[in-house]
């Protein structure tokens, strides 16, 4: 097991790389957050323990850079910041475990064996799909470098059909994801916020997104059309 040690402080970065060393891992160390990303994409890491205070980029910007670059080793971030805010921001930037410090070096080996056993499936932390990339932390939604105001049902449903580029989904589904259960399968709330959303997403760019199943339902094409 391969593992990436993002740390300033070179004494805890050599007091985590001595133990995990002696747990038979091969450890490489980074002390800046250009360094991380750099190392990060250069090698097949199965884990990345990555501070949150680092010179230059920090850590929340570090796994926003690897996310992007499409490295999905999963990341376990450490800091001494203990805020929900601080744990938030981390997450949703693409980390996978948050650990404050001080910690104790038995659960951080916990923790980096639970990733490890998880696997790496892909990940993004924004979506993309027919043109259109949405960021489900900061609930914005753009069409190439142009930014679309949503209310926040159409947002949720739009991010329900980015979820499931290529798929039908039926009225049925797509009321389960965005809607709360007052609503009744035959309502028909969903194809008004299907025309709301064409006529932002869509129109002004003369693209055509959605496509409307028969008796199916709906789906979002994988490219859009113009």
């Amino acid at each position: 097991m391969r593992v990436l040690i993002v740390e300033d402080e070179p004494k805890m970065a050599s007091l985590i790389r001595r133990g995990l060393t002696a747990e038979g891992m091969a450890v490489d160390v980074a002390a800046s957050g250009d360094d991380a990303v750099w190392m990060g994409a250069a090698t097949d890491y199965d884990a990345i323990v990555l501070d949150v205070m680092l010179p230059g980029r920090d850590g929340f910007e570090v796994c926003e850079r690897l996310r992007a670059d499409r490295v999905w080793s999963p990341i376990l971030m450490l800091t001494a910041r203990d805020s929900v805010a601080d744990r938030i921001a981390g997450l949703d930037r693409g980390a996978d475990d948050y650990l404050t410090k001080p910690f104790s070096y038995a659960e951080l080996l916990a923790r980096l064996r639970a990733l490890v056993r998880r696997g790496r499936p892909e990940r993004p932390a924004q979506l993309e799909a027919a043109g259109l990339r949405l960021d489900p932390a900061s609930r914005r939604v753009w069409r190439g470098d142009e930014q679309i105001a949503l209310s926040a049902k159409e947002f949720a449903l739009l991010e329900t059909m980015m979820r499931r580029p290529g798929q039908i989904l039926s009225r049925f589904e797509l009321l389960e994801h965005a809607w709360n259960y007052e609503y009744e399968n035959r309502s028909n709330v969903v194809d008004s916020y299907i025309r709301f959303l064409r006529r932002k997403i869509d129109k002004p760019f003369g693209t055509d997104s959605i496509e409307t199943v028969r008796g199916a339902g709906y789906r979002l094409r994988e490219e859009a059309e113009t």
